[in-house]
Protein backbone atom coordinates (compact mmCIF):
# COMPACT_ATOMS: atom_id res chain seq x y z
CA UNK A 1 0.00 0.00 0.00
CA UNK A 2 1.36 3.40 -1.01
CA UNK A 3 -0.24 6.71 -0.04
CA UNK A 4 0.95 10.28 -0.49
CA UNK A 5 -0.73 13.50 0.63
CA UNK A 6 0.45 17.09 0.89
CA UNK A 7 -0.77 20.46 2.10
CA UNK A 8 0.49 24.00 1.43
CA UNK A 9 1.82 25.72 4.55
CA UNK A 10 2.46 29.44 4.90
CA UNK A 11 5.61 29.10 6.98
CA UNK A 12 9.34 28.96 6.39
CA UNK A 13 11.13 25.67 5.83
CA UNK A 14 12.94 26.22 9.13
CA UNK A 15 9.66 26.61 11.04
CA UNK A 16 8.08 23.59 9.34
CA UNK A 17 11.19 21.51 10.04
CA UNK A 18 11.21 22.55 13.70
CA UNK A 19 7.56 21.51 14.03
CA UNK A 20 7.83 18.12 12.32
CA UNK A 21 11.03 17.12 14.10
CA UNK A 22 9.70 18.01 17.56
CA UNK A 23 8.48 14.46 18.14
CA UNK A 24 7.81 15.09 21.85
CA UNK A 25 5.58 18.04 20.92
CA UNK A 26 3.55 16.07 18.37
CA UNK A 27 1.00 15.15 21.04
CA UNK A 28 0.17 18.88 21.41
CA UNK A 29 0.09 19.54 17.66
CA UNK A 30 -1.52 16.47 16.05
CA UNK A 31 -5.03 15.62 17.25
CA UNK A 32 -4.73 11.91 16.42
CA UNK A 33 -1.69 11.37 18.65
CA UNK A 34 -2.51 10.60 22.27
CA UNK A 35 0.93 9.88 23.71
CA UNK A 36 4.60 9.94 22.72
CA UNK A 37 7.41 8.32 24.68
CA UNK A 38 11.00 8.80 23.51
CA UNK A 39 12.87 5.48 23.77
CA UNK A 40 16.26 6.34 22.25
CA UNK A 41 17.71 9.73 21.43
CA UNK A 42 20.85 10.15 19.32
CA UNK A 43 23.63 12.39 20.59
CA UNK A 44 23.46 14.39 17.36
CA UNK A 45 20.89 14.73 14.60
CA UNK A 46 17.70 12.74 14.06
CA UNK A 47 18.87 9.40 12.71
CA UNK A 48 18.29 6.77 15.37
CA UNK A 49 15.60 8.71 17.25
CA UNK A 50 13.17 6.05 18.43
CA UNK A 51 9.79 6.56 20.07
CA UNK A 52 6.57 4.85 21.06
CA UNK A 53 3.48 6.58 19.69
CA UNK A 54 -0.10 5.92 20.76
CA UNK A 55 -3.01 7.02 18.61
CA UNK A 56 -6.55 6.03 17.77
CA UNK A 57 -6.92 4.62 14.28
CA UNK A 58 -9.80 2.61 12.87
CA UNK A 59 -11.65 3.16 16.14
CA UNK A 60 -8.98 1.39 18.19
CA UNK A 61 -6.10 2.66 20.26
CA UNK A 62 -2.82 1.42 18.82
CA UNK A 63 0.76 1.86 19.98
CA UNK A 64 3.64 1.56 17.54
CA UNK A 65 7.39 1.93 17.91
CA UNK A 66 8.99 4.04 15.18
CA UNK A 67 12.48 5.26 14.46
CA UNK A 68 14.11 7.68 12.04
CA UNK A 69 16.32 5.92 9.51
CA UNK A 70 17.27 8.78 7.20
CA UNK A 71 17.10 12.58 7.37
CA UNK A 72 18.16 15.67 5.45
CA UNK A 73 17.72 18.87 7.51
CA UNK A 74 14.90 21.13 6.30
CA UNK A 75 14.11 18.62 3.54
CA UNK A 76 12.81 15.23 4.77
CA UNK A 77 13.05 12.35 7.18
CA UNK A 78 12.08 8.69 6.91
CA UNK A 79 10.67 6.57 9.71
CA UNK A 80 10.32 2.82 9.96
CA UNK A 81 7.98 0.67 12.02
CA UNK A 82 7.49 -3.09 12.10
CA UNK A 83 4.21 -4.45 13.38
CA UNK A 84 1.75 -7.30 12.84
CA UNK A 85 3.91 -8.92 10.17
CA UNK A 86 4.40 -5.77 8.11
CA UNK A 87 7.05 -3.11 7.57
CA UNK A 88 5.91 0.50 7.39
CA UNK A 89 8.00 3.33 5.95
CA UNK A 90 6.81 6.93 6.29
CA UNK A 91 8.29 10.13 4.90
CA UNK A 92 7.77 13.71 6.05
CA UNK A 93 9.10 16.12 3.44
CA UNK A 94 9.13 19.85 2.88
CA UNK A 95 8.73 20.62 -0.81
CA UNK A 96 8.85 24.05 -2.43
CA UNK A 97 6.82 24.56 -5.60
CA UNK A 98 6.32 27.97 -7.22
CA UNK A 99 7.48 29.84 -4.12
CA UNK A 100 5.03 27.93 -1.86
CA UNK A 101 6.13 25.46 0.81
CA UNK A 102 4.24 22.17 1.01
CA UNK A 103 4.42 19.53 3.69
CA UNK A 104 4.19 16.08 2.14
CA UNK A 105 3.59 12.82 3.94
CA UNK A 106 4.12 9.50 2.19
CA UNK A 107 3.36 6.07 3.61
CA UNK A 108 4.30 2.63 2.38
CA UNK A 109 3.21 -0.58 4.05
CA UNK A 110 4.24 -4.05 2.94
CA UNK A 111 3.21 -7.34 4.48
CA UNK A 112 6.07 -9.70 5.29
CA UNK A 113 4.10 -12.71 6.49
CA UNK A 114 1.43 -14.72 4.71
CA UNK A 115 -1.26 -13.47 7.12
CA UNK A 116 -0.21 -9.82 6.73
CA UNK A 117 -0.30 -10.17 2.94
CA UNK A 118 -3.72 -11.84 3.08
CA UNK A 119 -5.15 -9.13 5.34
CA UNK A 120 -3.72 -6.44 3.08
CA UNK A 121 -5.46 -7.99 0.08
CA UNK A 122 -8.79 -8.37 1.88
CA UNK A 123 -8.84 -5.10 3.81
CA UNK A 124 -6.57 -2.96 1.61
CA UNK A 125 -9.11 -0.54 0.10
CA UNK A 126 -10.83 0.14 3.45
CA UNK A 127 -7.56 0.56 5.33
CA UNK A 128 -6.07 2.74 2.59
CA UNK A 129 -8.99 5.18 2.72
CA UNK A 130 -8.89 5.47 6.51
CA UNK A 131 -5.10 5.84 6.51
CA UNK A 132 -5.24 8.59 3.87
CA UNK A 133 -7.87 10.44 5.92
CA UNK A 134 -5.72 10.21 9.09
CA UNK A 135 -2.64 11.43 7.20
CA UNK A 136 -4.57 14.38 5.76
CA UNK A 137 -5.78 15.32 9.25
CA UNK A 138 -2.24 15.11 10.65
CA UNK A 139 -1.03 17.53 7.97
CA UNK A 140 -3.94 19.91 8.55
CA UNK A 141 -3.20 19.90 12.29
CA UNK A 142 0.46 20.75 11.63
CA UNK A 143 -0.56 23.47 9.15
CA UNK A 144 -2.96 25.01 11.68
CA UNK A 145 -0.33 24.98 14.43
CA UNK A 146 2.11 26.85 12.18
CA UNK A 147 -0.28 29.34 10.62
CA UNK A 148 -2.25 30.39 13.71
Amino acid sequence: MNIQVQVPINASKADIWAAITNIRGAVDRVSGIEQVEILEEPADGLIGLKWRETRTLFGKTATEIMWITEAEPEAYYLTRAESHGAIYISEMAIVEEGGQNFLRMAFQGEGQTFMAKLMSTLMGPLVKGATRKAMEQDLLDIKQSLES
